[in-house]
C-alpha cells in the first residue's frame, strides 16, 4: 500500500540532509545537503541531464536513455567531492577529477524515483550510494509512494473567500490543499462564474522574482498582470469571466534555488534550457495534472485558454480539460529577457 506520508518525510530528509532508501535500493545520501561527517562511498548516482554534461553517460545512454547514472572512480566520493561533482557553480573553478566509469543501475525505477524526489525537495539531483558513516537510519519510501503523492485525486479546496483585486473588485480566491503537500494552489476567480461562457483561463506558475519583485529577466509578472487585466476587462464589460490559477512550482518546476543557480549559469551564456541541463534538471517540470484538478473541483469543464505553449492545450486536452480556443498572450520584450523569449520560442516551441 503506497504511504503518500513516508514521501513527505523523505523529503523532510532530503531536506535536512539525511539519508534516505527507495524500495529495495541501496541508501542514498544527498550530495548538496548531506549530513554526515566522514561519509564516503565508491559510487556517485546522478541524473542522466548532469551526467550528459559531464560527458559521463555515454557509456550506457543508448542502453538506457535518460535515465540515471551510477559512476565510480579510481577512489572514493566524500561529500565535498560529490557536491564537485553535482554543482555547476564548480565546474569551472574545479575541473572535474576523473577519470569515471559508469555501473548498471539494477534498481533503475528507484533510481529514477530518487532524481525525482531531489526535484521535489529543490535540491541537485546527485546521492552518495551506501556510503558509511551514516548515523541512524535511511527514511524508507517506495516509487508507489511517489505515485501516490502526486496523484492530483488527494487535492481539495481548502478555503475560499472574496478578495477584491485591483484588477477587478468582484474576485473570489480559492486555495487548494493535499493532506501531506506543504504546497497550496490557489485559484482567482475573476468575475462572476457563469456556464454560459467558457471562461478565460491562465495557468500561471509561481516566479517569486517576476511576480513580486518585477524581475526583468523573464515575462512572468507582465504575464500575470495582463492575465487578471484581460479578464476583468470582459467581467467589467458583462461578456465573460475568468480564473487564474496560480500554481506552486517555481522555476517550472525546479524550486527557487536552483532557479537562481539557473539564472547565474545563465549569465556565463547558457540559455534557460541548457542551464537546467547544466545543472542535472529538466527544463519543464510543472504538473498540468494538479491545474485539471483544480479547474475540476471548480466546476470547469471548457475554457479558452491564455498560452503560447501548445504543449500546454495539449496536456490539458489529454487531461480531460476542453480548450476550445487558444487566445494568444504574448507581450513586448525587454533588453533583459530577449533571449529568454527566444529560447521559449526556438526550442520550446511558443508561438512568439
Amino acid at each position: 500500500m503506497s504511504d503518500t506520508r513516508a514521501l513527505a518525510l523523505a523529503l523532510d530528509a532530503l531536506r535536512h540532509g539525511w539519508a534516505i532508501r527507495v524500495g529495495d535500493g541501496p541508501m542514498l545520501l544527498p550530495a548538496e545537503t548531506g549530513f554526515a561527517p566522514g561519509a564516503e562511498a565508491d559510487r556517485l548516482l546522478i541524473s542522466h541531464a548532469r551526467a550528459a554534461t559531464l560527458k559521463l553517460c555515454n557509456q550506457r545512454e543508448a542502453a538506457e536513455p535518460h535515465a540515471p547514472v551510477l559512476i565510480h572512480g579510481a577512489g572514493r566520493f566524500d561529500l565535498a567531492a560529490a557536491r564537485g561533482i553535482a554543482d555547476p557553480a564548480q565546474d569551472l573553478m574545479h575541473p572535474l577529477q576523473g577519470p569515471f566509469r559508469c555501473d548498471p543501475i539494477p534498481a533503475l525505477a528507484e533510481a529514477q524515483a530518487a532524481m525525482e524526489l531531489a526535484r521535489l525537495a529543490g535540491i541537485l539531483p546527485a546521492f552518495l550510494v551506501d556510503p558509511a558513516p551514516v548515523p541512524g537510519v535511511a527514511q524508507a519510501v517506495s516509487v508507489a509512494d511517489l505515485a501516490a503523492f502526486v496523484d492530483p485525486a488527494h487535492l481539495v479546496v481548502a478555503a475560499r473567500a472574496r478578495l477584491p483585486v485591483a484588477a477587478c473588485e468582484s474576485a473570489e480566491i480559492v486555495a487548494f490543499r493535499a493532506p501531506d503537500d506543504l504546497r497550496e494552489h490557489v485559484a482567482l476567480i475573476v468575475g462572476t462564474q457563469t456556464g454560459d461562457r467558457a471562461p478565460l483561463v491562465r495557468l500561471h506558475s509561481e516566479c517569486l522574482t517576476g511576480d513580486i519583485f518585477a524581475s526583468l529577466k523573464c515575462d512572468c509578472g507582465p504575464q500575470l498582470n495582463a492575465a487578471l487585466a484581460a479578464m476583468a476587462g470582459e467581467a467589467d464589460a458583462g461578456v465573460g469571466w475568468g480564473v487564474l490559477l496560480y500554481l506552486r512550482q517555481e522555476g517550472r518546476g525546479i524550486g527557487l534555488v536552483n532557479k537562481l543557480r539557473a539564472y547565474q549559469l545563465q549569465d556565463q551564456g547558457f540559455d534557460t534550457v541548457d542551464a537546467n541541463n547544466r545543472l542535472g534538471l529538466p527544463s519543464e517540470a510543472r504538473d498540468f495534472p494538479v491545474a485539471a484538478r483544480m479547474l475540476s473541483l471548480l466546476g470547469v469543464r471548457r475554457i479558452r485558454l491564455m498560452t503560447n505553449n501548445p504543449d500546454k492545450v495539449a496536456a490539458l486536452a489529454g487531461l480531460g480539460v476542453e480548450v476550445v480556443e487558444r487566445v494568444p498572450h504574448a507581450l513586448p520584450a525587454n533588453p533583459h529577457n530577449v533571449r529568454y523569449l527566444e529560447t521559449k520560442r526556438d526550442r520550446a516551441g511558443h508561438l512568439l
